[in-house]
């Protein structure tokens, strides 16, 4: 999840202010014992406002901080995520967390968002205690597998969710949830779905199994994959899948865009190779930047050695403190190299962050240097996602 703020016109209201105060002032403290008092009014001011609903507060300080005071942003947006993400108030006896354990999928078919069976459930529950949380430690899962457009939308959203869901964690039980309205999943070719869950121990006790003396996240991911890719395989059949390490909600959250950035250009060549009957050095890919205020994104046409049409694309998009002083390009083709493609094509031309006007769909280089809609040839192009992801 890309921290990117866009200023917004207007003053601030004074709650908004007040989170600029205990921000910067957090920011400019120097020592441990300053910092203990900034943390604790600071902590007490987000958990009412998210329990308020007040999104744009939160939201309206961010972005001034943003542009005005960028170590203070880094200290506000940290707190907003660990407040909202630690289900405050639930129980002052113990600490919860909500936590994100995504998992990076490909399909030339649809790529299933879908319930949770409840002996799945009850397996998956079992490899997350034995092999990604502390002994002991509370758990309650969400009966289902979000998309990212279902997971909760702002801060707000995911306080409240973190709150129910670790309420659950407190009684060690599952929950069910109501699938009717949820909104529709966008279909990609490559995409993340999500098993959340909330995990409770008595307060200060370590909440994951790499906290103890004898466990490593190495070996949880090692575990995980193994154990809990044999569970969640056949929720997404006809899916290549591979997991990212479940933690805390927003740094799984991130750690699932950084990665899918490498995984979907993986996913790309070796769907073009079955798709067109081509082997990936037979595949030219072309590589440029495209700009919106600042650079955003890399794009990834690729198309097929003699021909200039572009058949796919990626979208490679800038996350944290990438800018365009950032190796990218050196990165993504040395990706490309590894998974056999070896005509690569770098342009340096400043590209605008364009879409196709009817399906929205991202356009993408061209070797001859321009932007164009990706078009698989008709006989591969039924039943397939407009782009990847």
């Amino acid at each position: 999840m890309k921290r990117t703020r866009l200023k917004r016109r207007g003053g601030l209201g004074r709650n908004a202010e007040q989170l600029v105060w205990l921000a910067s002032g957090l920011a400019d403290s120097g020592s441990r014992v300053e910092d203990r008092y900034w943390e604790q009014q600071l902590s007490a001011r987000l958990d009412q406002l998210l329990t308020d609903d007040e999104e744009e507060t939160l939201n309206a300080a961010l972005d001034h901080l943003f542009s005005a005071t960028p170590p203070g942003y880094d200290e506000l947006a940290d707190f907003i995520e660990s407040r909202a993400e630690s289900a405050a108030g639930a129980s002052p006896q113990h600490d919860i967390l909500l936590i994100a354990a995504p998992v990076l999928a490909w399909s030339r078919y649809r790529i299933p968002a879908t319930s949770v069976p409840p002996a799945v459930l009850a397996n998956l529950r079992v490899h997350l205690q034995a092999h990604i949380l502390a002994r002991g430690a509370n758990l309650s899962l969400a009966d289902f597998l979000f998309s990212p457009d279902q997971l909760p939308q702002g801060y707000c959203a995911t306080a409240e969710f973190a709150r129910v869901l670790g309420s659950a964690a407190l009684e060690n039980r599952d929950l069910r949830i109501e699938t009717e309205g949820m909104p529709e999943t966008t279909q990609f070719l490559s995409d993340t779905r999500y098993l959340l869950a909330a995990v409770a121990v008595p307060k200060g006790e370590a909440i994951f199994r790499w906290q103890e003396t004898d466990g490593s996240r190495e070996n949880a991911l090692a575990q995980w994959r193994t154990q809990g890719g044999a569970c969640l395989a056949p929720l997404l059949p006809g899916c290549a899948i591979d997991l990212v390490l479940p933690e805390a909600y927003f740094a799984a959250s991130r750690a699932a865009d950084k990665d899918s950035r490498p995984y979907s250009v993986r996913a790309s060549v070796a769907f073009l190779g079955t798709a067109l009957e081509t082997p990936a050095a037979n595949l030219r890919a072309v590589i440029a930047p495209f700009w919106d205020r600042q650079l955003e994104e890399y794009r990834i046409g690729f198309t097929v050695r003699g021909d200039d049409q572009v058949v796919h694309g990626v979208v490679w998009p800038l996350l944290g403190a990438e800018d365009d002083t950032s190796d990218s390009p050196s990165q993504i083709e040395a990706l490309l190299r590894e998974c056999g493609v070896a005509d690569v094509v770098n342009l340096d031309h400043h590209f605008p962050l364009e879409y196709c006007e009817d399906c929205g769909a991202p356009l993408y280089p061209s070797p001859e240097g321009e932007v164009v809609h990706a078009e698989m040839p008709e006989a591969q192009s039924e039943q397939m996602p407009r782009h990847l992801h």
